[in-house]
């Protein structure tokens, strides 16, 4: 866990600055395995699931979460931005039995809702670092125990405080780009 944990970072205005969400006392943190198509571990995402190109979201298949997941979440920011994380995209209240996303998801057909991300929309918001800059980007899927209070259009801090006592497990993918 503890490459997980140096990816979350107190942040700055329009960037995540909430505690990172922690798992229901006496529950230890399981593992997810996370894995995308499109890109392996460390790899460069391609440009269409960028600012670059058509700005959709990569597919995604994740391992099966622990007994007693109620909901799954998916956290996608960049660490490397000025000021800490960039959020661009949350998605919560995924059906526990979901395992994959396809490419370039319908937030209408997501079978959950959405947050929005540090560009103030809702939905899925492709890498876009400075120019000339290389930026790593976690996609992190998280089990949870129930499912999340907060709304459809809830911020960065609504869902991790949400979900905070909640995670049973987790995972992230971590995908690089630069223009």
């Amino acid at each position: 866990m503890g490459v997980l944990a140096g990816l979350w970072v107190l942040a700055c205005s329009g960037c995540r600055s909430s505690a990172r969400p922690s798992p229901p006392p006496g529950v230890v943190l399981a593992s997810l395995s996370v894995t995308s198509k499109a890109f392996a571990p460390n790899g460069a995402i391609p440009v269409d699931c960028t600012c670059d190109g058509a700005d959709h979201s990569p597919p995604l298949t994740w391992s099966a979460p622990p007994a007693g997941t109620r909901a799954l979440a998916i956290v996608v920011d960049d660490p490397d931005a000025i000021g800490g994380d960039f959020t661009h995209w949350l998605a919560f209240n995924l059906a526990p039995g979901t395992s994959s996303l396809p490419e370039g998801v319908d937030s209408a057909t997501l079978g959950g809702d959405e947050g929005t991300n540090s560009f103030g929309r809702v939905g899925y918001a492709g890498p876009c670092p400075p120019r000339r800059e290389m930026h790593r980007y976690a996609f992190h899927v998280f089990a949870l125990d129930a499912p999340l209070a907060s709304r459809p259009g809830a911020t960065r801090d609504q869902v991790d405080e949400a979900m905070s006592q909640h995670v049973l497990a987790e995972g992230a993918l971590v995908g690089t780009f630069a223009h």
